[in-house]
């Protein structure tokens, strides 16, 4: 596993996390009986990341999975592992609600702290300003120790860092994958030359990457040794910038297993090209 610092952090985290995200949005409210009888091949699955050296996991109040995520780290110290989550849109979109809605999450972690709390979209009717107010208030309180985004554009992002007045944005929460790379356009850039995390949402692009066939999958896994598709779509992602790390879900110890190991070999820059060439 490859270890890199996450924005200005301080903490080195590693370049492959677990995401937590197991349902649509709108399935939740159905899906909360069959997500109780799957928590303990979920609970295994986080488990099997940490045990191999995976130390980033990346959740949310809507996700339903912060109380598997506090059981799941309950034996690890709490500065070995950085915990990510997001507040809700857009019933907490004011300064009190996310101070609120942070408190509900730190009950759900069973933690004091959260390392990286994140919007989870971007606010509406213009309360960006009052939302950051919110978010600059906890860390200052020492409730997070890091102000993320997720699904904001670069203009979005910039406009609510520019409502933090002692306080930056550490990372953008954003679908990047081989196959998606719209972010390479102006956000990763911008992240890359502000020493800003990109957390890597659907990185093998909603499993159709770790289907990927032909000659130049088959001898690139013959050559490297990779056990999969999936871990050379890994590879290529966090190889791709030194500011991006790659949340895949984690739902099965084995496919777990598989993505920490997704560092154990080096793509040189002709395969880089040739994978770009073949999905592009």
């Amino acid at each position: 596993m490859i270890y890199r610092e996450f924005a200005k952090t301080g903490f080195k985290s590693s370049v492959i996390g677990m995401g937590t995200y197991y349902d649509p949005w709108w399935m939740f409210i159905a899906s909360a009986l069959r997500f109780r009888r799957g928590a303990r091949t979920k609970l295994e699955a986080l488990k099997a990341g940490l045990e191999h050296g995976i130390n980033l996991i990346d959740t949310a109040e809507a996700y339903q999975s912060e109380p598997i995520v506090a059981e799941a780290i309950r034996h690890y110290k709490r500065d070995e592992v950085f915990v990510a989550t997001k507040v809700s849109y857009p019933w907490n979109f004011s300064s009190e609600g996310v101070v609120r809605a942070c408190e509900r999450s730190l009950k759900r972690l069973q933690t004091s702290y959260i390392d990286l709390y994140q919007i989870h979209y971007p606010p509406v009717f213009g309360r960006t300003k009052e939302v950051m107010k919110g978010m600059e208030k906890l860390l200052l309180d020492g409730k997070i120790r890091a102000i993320g985004v997720s699904n904001f554009s670069l203009s979005q992002m910039k406009e609510a860092e520019s409502a933090l007045s002692r306080a930056e944005i550490s990372s953008n929460q954003v679908d990047y994958s081989l196959m998606h790379r719209e972010p390479e356009k102006d956000l990763l850039p911008f992240c890359e030359a502000n020493k800003k995390a990109v957390l890597a949402y659907f990185p093998l692009a909603h499993g159709r990457l770790a289907w990927l066939k032909g000659p130049v999958v088959n001898e690139m896994k013959a050559r490297t040794g990779a056990a999969s598709v999936a871990q050379i779509a890994l590879n290529w992602l966090v190889s791709r910038s030194p500011s991006t790390f790659a949340i895949p879900r984690a739902s099965r110890p084995q496919r777990v297993l598989q993505n920490s190991q997704a560092m154990d070999f080096e793509l040189s820059p002709v395969d880089m090209k040739a994978l770009e060439n073949l999905v592009g």
